[in-house]
């Protein structure tokens, strides 16, 4: 099924050549940008409800949504290590700047306090979170926020990732404390759009992955004295590994790929490979496979168009740059993505191994097979009818995070 999309270009302020170059901003993860509902009902506690297929295909599974409790601007949820008997307790994140701990059992969530101040407003705000891989004994998580400059540059931004401790666990007052600087965007610059900063770690727990997106400048993607629009990868400890691909400079050995615009989803497959999603101009959504040194051409190649209606040469013009192995047009506005495996409760057996993204202007879960010969493709599409912030396959159980106020998280209970 072809879902239609609507994004709405920003006005130019400047000649079009120019324009299109420095200045088409994404309106995918912006809901001012994007036609919405607003007729979205306010959960407290547990609610249900079906989802309809978005495509006539009889072996595609169906579900129910159970919601469990409800935020204002959520962004990003992970689970915590659970043993077999517990239900999942996830950490959410909102972009106000808010952390909490939510029991999937009850609905009940705790505030975390001790969260650095986030510069919100635009795309910006509290981001990501994560644990350590070492968590059961170091109650270490990372997150990612937006920063505002100091001085003359209080108009400037950047996304900055962080590690603390995670205290107070099991009390009602938990808390952020020893909190490190891990990594920070460089440079900060005006405007609070397509910071990405999605983190994730390496399948064995060693190295730290981040998304830099390249802040809606464009240029700074193939620039190598910036790591915007990059994807970076770290120890964990925030240095530098030395197999990194790129010696240009400093700032350089952070980069494991470059030329992104704005990654909003990463995960690893069963063997290892990492896939990463990401938003495209006005169309040009892309699913890509990173390689190590990679460039994957933006700004100089997309399948999608400026906002002014200027055209950009499509991956195929230019074979030295990596091509994503989809693209979608109209755009699914894709926000997160995780990798389903079966564990213990295994709700969907036919998603084994695929990726599930979510969507903001599509109002959708996407279903993404991925083949052993690293081909790509769009399996199932679900209306969800909202927009979807996150995604999140935890031991075979399937949990979405609605956008905007009053948004809803959902359990997906297979019929």
């Amino acid at each position: 099924m072809t879902i239609s999309i609507e994004r709405i270009s920003p006005p130019l302020t400047s000649p079009i050549i120019i324009a299109a170059l420095l200045f088409s901003t994404s309106a995918c993860s912006n809901p001012s940008a994007v036609n919405s509902s607003n007729n979205k009902s306010t959960a407290t506690g547990y609610q249900e409800g079906s989802v309809t297929d978005a495509q006539t295909d009889t072996s595609k599974p169906d579900f129910t949504t159970k919601a469990v409790a409800t935020f204002d601007e959520p962004w990003a949820m992970t689970a915590l290590p659970s043993t077999d008997s517990e239900e999942s307790k996830l950490l959410v994140t909102q972009k106000t700047g808010e952390l909490f701990i939510v029991d999937t059992a009850t609905g009940n969530k705790i505030e975390i306090k001790g969260v650095p101040e986030v510069a919100y407003g635009g795309q910006g705000g509290l981001g990501d979170i994560i644990v350590s891989p070492d968590f059961a004994t170091s109650n270490t998580v990372y997150l990612s926020y937006a920063e505002a400059g100091t001085g003359g540059d209080s108009n400037k931004f950047g996304a900055k990732v962080v590690k603390a401790t995670l205290s107070g666990l099991e009390t009602a007052t938990p808390t952020l404390q020893n909190i490190t600087p891990i990594w920070q965007q460089s440079p900060k610059v005006t405007g609070q759009g397509h910071y990405s900063h999605r983190l994730l770690f390496s399948p064995d727990g060693r190295y730290l992955y981040i998304s830099s997106g390249e802040r809606q400048e464009k240029t700074p993607a193939q620039d190598m004295s910036a790591n915007l629009g990059k994807v970076i990868r770290l120890n964990a400890d925030g240095s530098i590994p030395t197999d990194n691909p790129f010696t240009d400079n400093e700032i350089a050995k952070q980069f494991w790929t470059i030329g992104h615009r704005n990654v909003l989803g990463m995960a690893f497959d069963d063997s290892g490979q990492l896939w990463v999603n990401e938003m495209g101009p006005k169309g040009g959504d892309e699913f890509n496979m990173i390689k190590k040194g990679n460039n994957y051409g933006w700004p100089v190649v997309s399948n999608g168009r400026n906002y002014s209606g200027l055209d950009i040469p499509d991956h195929d013009t230019k074979p030295e740059f990596s091509a994503p192995k989809i693209t979608w047009t109209p755009v699914i506005s894709p926000s997160a993505m995780s990798i389903y495996a079966a564990g213990d409760h295994n709700d969907f057996p036919s998603w084994q191994g695929n990726a599930l993204i979510s969507g903001l202007s599509s109002k959708a879960l996407v279903v993404v097979d991925i083949s052993k010969d690293n081909t790509a493709a769009e399996r199932y599409r679900y209306d969800m009818g909202e927009r979807v912030r996150s995604v999140l396959a935890v031991d075979g159980q399937v949990w979405t995070l609605e956008d905007g106020d009053d948004a809803k998280l959902l359990r997906l209970l297979p019929k």
